[in-house]
This record gives structure tokens, sequence and C-alpha cells, in this order.
């Protein structure tokens, strides 16, 4: 009697139980959002360590051939004549590979001197590259990229590799691009744009004072390292982003930047470093930010 008296006693009751179990889903509603926000601060670190490797690389090609990459490659076919939806496409990421470890894919796999969409870099257009992606933006690794405006000179649908990093064009509207004539180059105020080659020297605003890229989230619109396939208007928003309106603004086009922080949007500045930008920024001075040589008096700062 005594012995089975005693493991009674052990036993839970079904009050006890439930008791647990409610304090057990108590603790963990409460541990879930900081287990979200310490996984989202990684992505976030993640992310802006990215931005610094490309930093780099731009440095480092910047070093070699004494300017900057262009935004994009675009010459009327036949000719060299500059056509800003031309081939052969290839954008500011592509040309930095061999500065950011990635030489095998630079060299055994890309032909720069044939267009984008050529049979020859089927492979090389759709490889993924960690180094270009958000690890916050959850996409796919490719997209199928469909003109809108297919009998412009271009091709047709083409498959590509995601990314989420795109070059500052600057403050104007890429779609400008596509009005602009065989034999003219497409200019904006960014430090990327079509056939650019952008000097440090060139960058008058400082280089601690000018974005030189930034992010875009794929759900907005598709971004890739490859380039801009030849005959959209469009398709150099591919590879560039517009800021006419600040990041994560509903009311700027789908080439503006954004992110899946929830602080703001992470931008790369020309002397490498690094600044999250929120919503809230002044448009002034985010456009200040966003121009090679505007002259502006920047008030504030851009971020963090």
């Amino acid at each position: 009697m005594r012995a089975r008296k005693i493991c009674d006693r052990r036993a839970f009751t079904l009050v006890e139980l439930l008791v647990v179990i409610t304090v057990i889903g108590i603790l963990i509603a409460l541990l879930l959002p900081a287990v979200q926000a310490a996984r989202e601060a990684a992505r976030r670190m993640s992310c802006s360590n990215n931005l610094k490797q490309i930093g780099l690389a731009l440095h480092l090609y910047h070093d070699v051939n004494q300017r900057l990459p262009a935004g994009w490659r675009g010459y009327a076919v036949g000719a060299r004549a500059p056509y800003a939806l031309g081939e052969p496409g290839w954008g500011w990421a592509a040309a930095i590979l061999p500065f950011a470890e990635q030489t095998n894919v630079s060299k055994n796999l890309i032909h720069f001197e044939k267009s984008l969409t050529a049979p020859e870099n089927a492979q090389a257009r759709v490889f993924p590259l960690a180094l270009f992606r958000c690890p916050s933006d959850a996409g796919e690794a490719t997209f199928t990229w469909t003109p809108d405006e297919p009998s412009a000179g271009g091709g047709g649908s083409v498959e590509l590799a995601a990314g989420n990093y795109l070059g500052v064009y600057g403050t104007m509207d890429v779609h400008e691009c596509g009005s602009v004539p065989r034999g003219q180059q497409c200019v904006s105020d960014g430090v990327f744009f079509h056939n650019s080659g952008i000097r440090f020297a060139d960058i008058t605003d400082g280089l601690s004072n000018t974005f030189v890229a930034g992010e875009r989230t794929c759900d907005q619109e598709h971004s890739t390292w490859v380039g801009a396939p030849a005959g959209d208007k469009c398709a150099p928003g591919l590879v560039v982003g517009s800021a006419g309106e600040p990041p994560n603004s509903e009311k700027a086009d789908i080439h503006n930047f954004s992110s899946h922080h929830p602080s703001g949007t992470q931008f790369l500045l020309g002397d490498g470093s690094v600044r999250l930008v929120p919503q809230s920024i002044d448009v002034n001075v985010y456009h200040a930010f966003c121009t090679r040589a505007g002259k502006e008096r920047q008030v504030g700062n851009a971020g963090e």
C-alpha cells in the first residue's frame, strides 16, 4: 500500500499537464519573434557582406582598368555604334566576376564578344551566383524574361539567373533609354548607365557620398547579374535601378530599389561601405546620394 501511494504521488494530474502545455506554448510564442529577428539580423549581415565584396571587386576592377565597368554594353548589330537596346548586353556585375573570385565563370562559361542570349552563353546566363543574392529574398534561382516589345529588334523570352543587386542608374527613368536613337549613348546622372566608364575622379560628390549599388526584391521586379537582353526598353532595368523615389516607395516604378529587410534597403557607397537606407529618408537627400556629380549639399545622412 505504501509503495502504491508513492507511485500515485509521482503522477501528473490532467490539470497540471494542461498548465505545463500552456506555459510551454507561451514560451514558444515569446521566443519565436526573437528567433526570427535573430535570423533576419544574420541574413542582413550576409547581405551587407555581399555588397562589401562587390564594392571590393569594383575597386579592383577600377585599379586595373582605370574606370568602373559599364552599366551594360549595347551596340547596334553589325556596327560599333552605341545603341542602348543593342547587343551584347552584358552588365556591370558580369564584368567584375574575375575580381570577385569568379574567374572560372568568367573565363570558362562567358563569351563576352557574343550576345548574352547567344547559344554559346546558354549555361552562363542561368548560372546562379550567391554573391548577387540577398538571403532575405527567397526567390527562384532563375526567371524567364519576356520582352514587353519583342518586335523592337530583340529576341523572345530568355531564362536568366536571378540577382538582387543593381547598379545605381541615378534619378532618371531607365525607360528613357528606349527613345534614344541608334548611334547615341543613353546617359544618366548615376554611376552605372549605358556604355558608361565612370572614373572615381568623375564622382565629384565624393565616394563616401555616392551610392553605386543597391538592393531590389524579386517580387517587385526581377533582376540579374548577367545583363540586359537586346530590344526592350525595360531590359536595362534588370541590371540598374532608378532612384526617382525612396526605396520601397509605393509611388515608384518597378525599377526602383527595395528589400525585405524590416528596417530599410542596403546600399553600397563608392568608398566600399554599406548603409541601410529607410523608406523615410528625405527624397532630396536620397537623390543627392544617388547622383555622382550633382554638387548637392547633403543634409543629414542616408541611414546608419
